[in-house]
């Protein structure tokens, strides 16, 4: 019977699967952004996740747990020198999965999972989110704003009209000799 075991065997055998895993970790973790099917990502999340936590507390024990799941040296001096001070203050979700369409070849669902804390234009637009967040009385205060924007513009107004002049003097001040098909205009 298979009672509670509902995990995605993704078509292999364990150890098929747990050296695939082991490899998309360390791929991860160098490259802090892959593209993989969303069966995959999700897998890899259920991973990945437990390995960031313990790489919180910089400890021999938690090396070798860490290690034992990688099996590469270079992704473990990573894991732990880098990428646990970017996610030190953070309690838990460390990955985003952001779909992007189907394959073309045999229509599988595809995304990118990556590092929540090393894509910058994401938090880039967090940042902004939250400067453009209103209040209800900040709302009150930009209806207010049409009446003040009005009176800014029109005095703005004038001074787009005055340098327009100033180029038609600049213009008509160097006179070119009149040739008799074309007439000047006459300056009133």
């Amino acid at each position: 019977m298979r009672h509670n075991k509902k995990f995605n065997h993704l078509g292999r055998t364990n150890t098929h699967r747990n050296a695939m895993l082991s490899n998309m970790s360390v791929s991860l973790i160098m490259h802090k952004r892959i593209f993989t099917t969303v069966a995959k990502a999700k897998a890899l999340k259920k991973v990945i996740e437990p390995l960031l936590t313990k790489s919180k507390e910089d400890t021999t024990h938690s090396r070798r747990l860490v290690f034992q799941q990688l099996q590469d040296k270079s992704a473990v001096t990573e894991l732990f020198q880098n990428v646990s001070q970017k996610i030190a203050d953070r309690p838990g979700g460390y990955t985003r999965i952001i779909k992007t369409g189907n394959r073309l070849g045999d229509n599988a669902s595809m995304c990118f999972i990556e590092l929540v804390d090393y894509n910058e234009n994401m938090l880039k637009e967090k940042s902004e989110a939250k400067a453009k967040s209103t209040t209800r009385r900040s709302r009150k205060k930009a209806t207010d704003a049409p009446a003040a924007e009005a009176k800014t513009k029109a005095p703005k107004a004038a001074e787009k009209v005055a340098p327009v002049e100033e180029v038609k003097d600049v213009v008509e001040a160097p006179e070119a000799p009149a040739t008799e098909a074309t007439e000047e205009p006459k300056a009133e």
